[in-house]
């Protein structure tokens, strides 16, 4: 599994620091998913907004892709829109 971690974005925790990947996503799927992480909590603030439905993002290119409502394809994945602007994630 291929992960990519930023060295200038440091969150600190009130127990330990960690250093949040670059890119995440929540499919099981991808390589850039991270479990253990996600069930930590991570949020991620998009353009000043606390956002609840990113499915993925990626701080270097400055993306997140949002979940569209309920809406699913035919596999049951969510569909997804790609937005640019300034990503910060965060734990939770």
């Amino acid at each position: 599994m291929r992960r990519s971690l930023t060295k200038d974005i440091a969150m600190t925790d009130k127990s330990d620091a960690v250093d949040l990947p670059d890119r995440l996503s929540t499919n099981p799927a991808s390589p850039f998913h991270n479990a253990e992480l996600l069930e930590r909590g991570i949020g991620i603030m998009f353009n000043g907004v606390d956002r609840t439905n990113v499915e993925e993002y990626c701080v270097s290119e400055g993306w997140v892709r949002l979940a569209v409502g309920k809406t699913v394809d035919r596999n049951g994945n969510a569909m997804t829109v790609k937005y640019k602007g300034k990503v910060e994630p965060y734990l939770r």
